[in-house]
């Protein structure tokens, strides 16, 4: 996995608010700040964010879990990104495919998107 810059950080930290409030019935009873503490606090965490982003994709909040005081972040652009299409992430499952085998393979969790911090 590849560092993020402060730069991008920053970036993605100023989209996902933006979508955040844009978008208020996916994450009720959450608030941006602790969000924004919590990527913060875990700067690796958003290489995952950044690439859903880089991609084409619409990363936002949609919950959170107590126990494990995580967030959850889903993909929730209202299509596939073109370049997340035809995109197979398990071998066994790509062999398994008779027709309409996926273009692209990816491995070991490379592209992470739907991602708990």
């Amino acid at each position: 996995m590849e560092e993020t810059s402060s730069e991008e950080i920053e970036e993605v930290l100023k989209t996902l608010r933006r979508r955040f409030e844009k978008h208020t019935d996916r994450h009720k009873g959450l608030e941006w700040e602790n969000v924004q503490f919590k990527l913060e606090s875990n700067p690796d965490k958003m290489w995952s964010l950044n690439e859903m982003e880089s991609t084409g994709g619409g990363p936002d909040v949609v919950g959170y879990d107590e126990e494990k005081d995580e967030y959850m972040f889903y993909d929730c652009s209202a299509e596939s990104p073109k370049g997340r299409r035809s995109v197979c992430y398990d071998r066994e499952a790509l062999e398994s495919r008779k027709k309409y085998k996926p273009k692209n393979l990816q491995w070991k969790g490379h592209l992470l998107w739907g991602s708990n911090f």
